[in-house]
């Protein structure tokens, strides 16, 4: 310590002082839901300088009585602490305590290495001098506030109250104030989420110190104790780290690299997302004996607003996005594309089909109960998910305008056409599930899934404004309105009716790929689509888990909170249907007879006409 003390002595001595460097910060973007509530910060690490004016008093006179009580009166370095450190030195024969001021502690952060060396100490004092001349009280304290280590990856107080307390630090309560302010010394101690019992104890300290430099009274200093501070285990914006990600890439294609701070204003909703995460992590936990590893969940509203996207159970152990990268077989949760294909060439729901063995290009599909209906309607085979229908309809109606179909949608992964495409093998992600079923629940117009409204400045000048474009109608009416009606059955009776609220007016289709690989449930009402998703992340499969179980619980789970915000209204019908003049009818030869129940069950197995 006296080494040091003659070294920073030298230092000052000189005739000229080192010259302070220049303070750098690189710009961060600031991600906030629809209602502002902030859900993630991207780039640089720092916030900008805290402003202690629109803080309570006590929260920054609560790191002032802790960490350097004499901060006011000094000149950047506390005479009065380093004497104290040099007898406590001198006591114990080693280097028992430092004496660092707010401002030492600064300059170290902003210019320094963590170099335990005399030379790094000495320029820290000089620097610390420097800082005080050249900047107030209030510039430095703010400053520093800014850039300490709070712990769990929270660096400034900012970012401390929002990861542990769920708030912006102008709300910060006096016993939450004095946690955080306890938690320089030791980020790993005194971590309030993992150390609670520990952070509780030095907050006490801190109160003490408070009182002692006359910043809080004794009676506040009881009051806080009598309510303590409750630190979230898991920070609440935790779940939409995912949707962050996703839009961070977005973003900067937007604005390229950023050269000042930017607020993103998103369209997610924080309340329907922890909703969302809350459902998937409940559900696999419980199922956990059927081999389910993670679930994705995407909700959009019916012009393509991403409300809520949870890309897995965990983002910190698993940061990969399932909603967004993940590209998996979508199951029988396409085959509305295959049924719409069909209602727009002409085919209504009651019509009759032939649920029997059926061989096409050497493909033989079978049904998941492994038994056949015969002859049923439309709508029933659609509502119970019948395979071998499904793979008649998509050849008789041309598996090349199922895929035009889908892609028409929203579809924009590449989608095969061999036989089997009719029951789902085609990889998507579930965002593009969700943004084509999105038509089917806003009157038949294709929706281009986003999630940024608004980027605005630093000084609040609005760079980016997101535009919808004209509506693109993409299904008429009839099939519209009759694909609406036969999903609705799905639901009402048929492989969804897990996912059934009373009600709501709702519609979905489940999806169960070979094996169990991938199981989903894609629904809608009025204006609001969202899809789940369940499976293993290594392609391996599930124990009987089929769409009409863990997904339609999901969401159940999801859309009974969901409803409620989104304001959820009956599915619209969509256009009317177009008025088409009766053509001319023939006077010399009679109509053609109606294929018959006896037609249908005397049509080969080999061939595959519906």
């Amino acid at each position: 310590m006296i080494a040091l003390i003659a070294a920073a002595s030298l230092l000052v001595a000189a005739p000229e002082l080192p010259q302070l460097p220049p303070i750098t910060r690189d710009p961060q973007i600031t991600y906030v839901d629809r209602s502002g509530a902030v859900i993630g910060v991207r780039g640089g690490r720092y916030a900008p300088p805290v402003d202690l004016a629109r803080l309570p008093a006590y929260v920054p006179a609560a790191f002032v009585a802790i960490e350097d009580r004499r901060f006011y009166s000094h000149t950047g370095v506390d005479a009065l602490g380093i004497a104290r450190a040099v007898v406590a030195d001198i006591s114990k024969g080693r280097a028992a305590q430092g004496a660092s001021t707010i401002t030492q502690q600064l300059a170290r952060n902003l210019f320094l290495s963590s170099d335990r060396t005399i030379e790094r100490k000495a320029k820290e004092i000089v620097y610390a001098i420097e800082l005080e001349q050249t900047y107030s009280k209030q510039q430095i304290l703010g400053l520093y506030l800014s850039r300490i280590y709070f712990g769990s990856g929270a660096y400034g107080l900012e970012a401390a109250a929002q990861r542990y307390y769920g708030k912006p630090a102008s709300r910060l309560t006096l016993m939450e104030a004095a946690t955080l302010a306890g938690i320089p010394k030791s980020p790993t101690n005194y971590n309030p989420a993992e150390q609670p019992q520990n952070a509780a104890q030095r907050a006490k300290l801190v109160l003490d110190a408070m009182v002692e430099t006359g910043a809080i009274t004794s009676a506040q200093r009881a009051q806080a104790l009598a309510h303590p501070a409750k630190a979230q285990r898991e920070a609440a914006n935790e779940p939409a780290q995912y949707f962050v990600d996703w839009l961070d890439g977005r973003t900067r294609q937007i604005v390229g690299q950023p050269k000042q701070d930017l607020v993103v204003e998103t369209t997610l909703d924080l309340p329907m997302e922890a909703a969302a995460s809350k459902a998937a992590r409940a559900t696999v936990a419980a199922r956990k004996s059927q081999g389910i590893e993670q679930a994705a969940v995407v909700a959009l509203d019916g012009q393509g607003r991403v409300r809520a996207m949870v890309g897995g159970l965990d983002y910190t152990t698993s940061p990969f996005n399932r909603a967004v990268q993940a590209k998996r077989q979508a199951g029988s949760s396409w085959k509305p594309f295959v049924y719409l294909t069909a209602l727009e060439q002409g085919w209504t729901p009651n019509d009759l089909v032939l649920d029997a063995p059926v061989t096409i290009d050497g493909w033989s599909p079978q049904n998941y109960e492994n038994t056949f209906e015969g002859v049923i309607p439309l709508r029933i085979a659609l509502a119970h998910s019948l395979n071998t229908v499904a793979a008649r309809l998509a050849d008789q109606v041309g598996r090349d305008n199922v895929a035009a179909t889908a892609r028409r949608l929203g579809i924009a992964s590449p989608v095969n056409t061999d036989p089997a495409m009719a029951l789902g093998t085609t990889l998507v992600s579930p965002l593009e599930m969700a943004q084509s079923y999105a038509a089917f629940s806003n009157g038949g117009q294709r929706v281009s899934a986003f999630g940024v409204e608004r980027i605005r400045g630093a000084n609040g000048a609005v760079v980016y404004q997101h535009r919808l474009g004209a509506p693109q109608q993409v299904i008429d009416n009839p099939p519209l309105s009759e694909l609406n009606g036969m999903l609705r059955g799905v639901v009402a009776f048929g492989t969804g009716a897990r996912a059934n609220i009373p009600g709501y007016d709702l519609a979905g289709k489940t999806g169960t790929t070979s094996d169990y690989k991938d199981a989903w449930f894609a629904g809608y009402t009025g204006g609001f689509t969202a899809v789940v998703w369940t499976g293993r992340d290594d392609g391996s499969a599930m124990r009987g888990v089929t769409g009409g179980s863990a997904p339609a619980d999901i969401w159940k789970a999801f859309m009974g909170s969901a409803l409620k915000r989104a304001g959820a209204k009956p599915i619209p019908p969509g256009p009317p249907p177009p008025v088409v003049e009766p053509p001319p009818q023939p006077q010399t030869e009679p109509a053609p007879p109606q294929q018959t129940i006896d037609d249908l069950l005397r049509t080969p197995e080999t061939t595959a006409p519906y």
